[in-house]
């Protein structure tokens, strides 16, 4: 089934909570802190590592999610003298409180990411640094990597530096807010360039044959004291915040790669029966695909609202399996460099909060930017990275897979029998009549078998739900 993404609002999560502490139990997440590690974060708030240079007086502001504590970057955005663009990127400095090989260091290694369930998150680091002292939340002075950014009048870097920085957010923000703000006209500079440097380098994107993916977000909201599903097709604000996120983080691959101590995010190029397949989809779907359009033009025509189009950029997310970390030292830089989906370097350094990898891409950048070495430590680590993020990855994505399954489970289990209106969005090469359908109402994405001469890809089909289990997280639907 096509990966998608899951968040809950308001209280509709209650009746869930049995099913999702059995998954957990299932899947051997990580529970409470040892107390070890929870006496180790007490030392550190005590007696973090604070930097020397005082930037509080940049007036940075967040953007997340409205329910988001754990806040990992702060922008200002400005105009340069003479023209082009300044980006100050605060991202919060983890090793201002962790040591290495002490107990919260030990304790992130072996949980490598923070996983989300609908009721609750598992975290990376105890919640009195993650979503305290070390999250960059509003009127706090805060250890960060603070990078700076300059632009030209095009939006293309023409110089990028970083380094430790005392920081203090003026503002929390969110993504709606935000779009309300610049589409009425009432932002202040700092936010309404958001905006104008978002579509400059949605437009170098294009150039350079990038592509981000607009897939819609299955969320469950309460309604009337019960709850359903809904998919919430991305806004402009939240591509323009990605755009500066991706900026940094090919600022940082640019870093190593000079330096040639580094650890990337790489994905190679999709082979042409990946996409082979994807044209086959597209034609399915009734989406003109002329054989002269690029992949990547051809995506950001899609209007993900649409029902057709929902379902084809679902299936491109196939073209991003085989994401990888790639690490290097010694001036040995890797052959592969390059992330598919970016068309350029990239490194993930912009939520160590909730991804360990990104602590280790600070400290190597900001010695880069210095020109000095990395920390023996942080060298020591790099060859066995990569499985450790491979390995948190894969177990971040089991979860987020479970999860939609039993909240889809749980939300459709007394209704088997009955009849829904969908589309058919994915069918087996294979076995033509075993695929996916997207139901027009409730927002559900589930498997689908059965039917004579194989299901109609991209067709509007009557289905009956013959499986909700929540306990075996498990929908199945049949041609009706």
């Amino acid at each position: 089934m096509p990966r998608r993404h899951l968040s809950v609002t308001g209280a509709a999560e209650a009746p869930l909570r049995g099913v999702l502490r059995q998954l957990r139990a299932k899947l051997d997440v990580p529970g409470e802190f040892p107390p070890d590690v929870l006496a180790d974060a007490e030392r550190a708030l005590a007696a973090p590592r604070l930097p020397a240079y005082d930037a509080t007086g940049i007036p940075l502001f967040t953007i997340d999610p409205p329910t988001s504590v754990d806040l990992d970057q702060a922008m200002h955005l400005s105009r340069r003298e003479g023209g082009g663009f300044r980006v100050r990127y605060a991202i919060a400095d983890v090793a201002a409180y962790v040591t290495p090989g002490a107990p919260l260091d030990a304790e992130a290694h072996r949980r490598v990411t923070t996983l989300y369930f609908p009721d609750e998150k598992v975290p990376l680091h105890p919640t009195s640094l993650s979503e305290g002292a070390a999250s960059l939340l509003p009127g706090q002075d805060c250890p960060a990597a603070l990078w700076t950014i300059d632009l030209d009048a095009e939006g293309r870097t023409v110089a990028a530096d970083v380094r430790r920085a005392l920081v203090r957010s003026r503002a929390k923000l969110d993504y709606d807010g935000v779009q309300r703000a610049i589409d009425g006209g009432t932002a202040e500079e700092a936010l309404a360039l958001l905006a104008d440097i978002g579509r400059l380098r949605e437009q170098l994107e294009v150039e350079r044959g990038g592509i981000s993916l607009n897939v819609p977000e299955q969320e469950i909201v309460e309604r009337n004291g019960s709850y359903e599903l809904d998919f919430r097709a991305p806004l402009p604000a939240d591509g323009w915040n990605a755009q500066i996120s991706l900026l940094t983080g090919m600022a940082a691959a640019e870093l190593m790669i000079q330096s040639g101590n580094g650890i990337l995010r790489t994905l190679p190029t999709a082979p042409d029966g990946a996409v082979g397949r994807l044209r086959r989809t597209a034609k399915a779907l009734h989406i003109d695909w002329p054989h002269h359009v690029p992949y990547a033009q051809l995506v950001r025509s899609l209007d993900p609202r649409r029902p057709h189009h929902a379902a084809f950029l679902q299936e491109c997310t196939t073209l991003l399996r085989g994401a990888g970390y790639t690490a290097f030292s010694g001036g040995e830089v890797p052959e592969l460099t390059t992330h598919a989906a970016v068309a350029a370097p990239y490194a993930h350094c912009t939520a160590p909060l909730r991804r360990l990898v990104d602590r280790y891409a600070a400290e190597l950048c900001l010695a880069a930017a210095a020109g000095d070495e990395p920390p023996e430590w942080v060298l020591a680590a790099l060859p066995e990275l990569p499985k450790e993020m491979a390995d948190g990855t894969r177990r971040g994505n089991t979860v987020e897979r479970e999860c939609v399954d039993l909240v889809e489970a749980a939300l459709l289990e007394d209704r088997v029998g009955e009849l829904f209106d969908a589309v058919v969005v994915d069918v087996q090469e294979r076995a033509p009549d075993v695929g996916t359908v997207q139901l027009t109402d409730p927002a559900i994405v589930a498997r689908i078998e059965g039917g004579t001469g194989g299901l109609p890809l991209g067709e509007r089909l009557r289905v009956r739900l013959t499986q909700a289990d929540p306990g075996a997280a498990k929908v199945r639907f049949a041609p009706a």
